[in-house]
């Protein structure tokens, strides 16, 4: 396992990479799809707590330090001791896609298989349904869709991943738009400017859109030294502007870079993470110490 720590700010390069290390690193909750399983990881490095499933594809801390989390069958909130809360069972052949707390207490759930987006209580009952068009019949279940969030407006966005688009839906699930991307998008966030965040998965990039649709800020396969993007999973945007970046290497370059790594806007690396040993992959994360917002994201801690 390495965890390395890089100073971005020249006027302190001389206080050397032990003063900056608190400032670098962070402890995080993460899915690890290859590897099956959820994890919190602290900020040197050490797993901490983690849950075996099948595919797991979305991750939450909730305010109150609990792991809210989806995984192929179904979701689940769990302590931090390992107790369950509750959770949910999606239906035979469904594939859960993306999970999401919203404000009013309810969650958001994308569902593969029926095509359909869900709102359920900690119950695990439905109380909202929003059928979805199928994509076409050629596009495999797992690729059908991926991220979904619910935006302030109450709009939803969607990532349909094997026909790389994203679609936006209004409250009641009507389409407003449908935009075409560069690569089959695992992620689509609307940040506070109305600019639209995208993990382009084999595209290898992720790319920022502003209300035209034109790319103000992206970063290619080729741009960061050492950290080729692979495959674009997952990502955070912290409130200083930087962003997380979930970069899964793909079969062929396994246990060969770093699988997690915060860039700044002008593509400066901040630190990055791997543990080849306990992680395949890592596809989405959340940093628990750094505040955020549900609407936009993550969690108001």
């Amino acid at each position: 396992m390495k965890l390395k720590l890089f100073s971005v700010w020249p006027t302190v390069i001389g206080l050397g990479v032990t003063a900056l290390a608190a400032q670098a690193a962070h402890p995080f909750l993460c899915t690890d799809a290859l590897g099956g399983k959820v994890a919190m990881v602290s900020a040197n490095g050490q797993v901490e707590w983690e849950f075996k499933c099948e595919n797991p594809q979305d991750c939450w801390i909730t305010p109150d330090g609990n792991y809210f989390f989806c995984f192929k069958g179904g979701v689940v909130e769990k302590l931090s001791d390992g107790r369950t809360l509750w959770d949910y069972n999606a239906p035979e052949g469904s594939f859960v896609c993306s999970c999401q707390p919203l404000p009013n207490g309810h969650f958001l759930l994308g569902e593969n298989g029926p095509c359909r987006l869900i709102e359920i209580n900690n119950m695990g009952n439905i109380v909202k349904e929003i059928r979805m068009t199928p994509p076409p019949s050629s596009v495999e279940i797992p690729d059908q869709f991926r991220g979904v969030r619910q935006t302030s407006d109450g709009h939803y966005l969607v990532c349909r991943k094997g026909e790389q688009a994203v679609e936006e839906l209004d409250a009641g699930g009507m389409r407003l738009r449908l935009i075409p991307v560069a690569g089959d998008v695992h992620m689509a966030l609307r940040l506070p400017d109305g600019h639209l965040l995208l993990a382009l998965g084999d595209g290898h990039k992720i790319q920022e859109l502003d209300e035209n649709l034109n790319v103000v800020w992206e970063v290619g396969e080729k741009e960061i030294p050492g950290n080729p993007l692979r495959r674009v999973m997952g990502f955070q945007r912290l409130p200083n502007g930087n962003t997380i970046v979930c970069n899964s290497p793909g079969d062929a370059n396994l246990g060969k870079q770093p699988q997690v790594f915060e860039i700044t806007r002008d593509k400066k690396v901040v630190w990055e993470f791997a543990d080849h040993v306990k992680f395949e992959t890592i596809n989405q994360i959340q940093l628990a110490d750094v505040p955020g917002d549900v609407m936009r994201g993550k969690i108001m801690r």
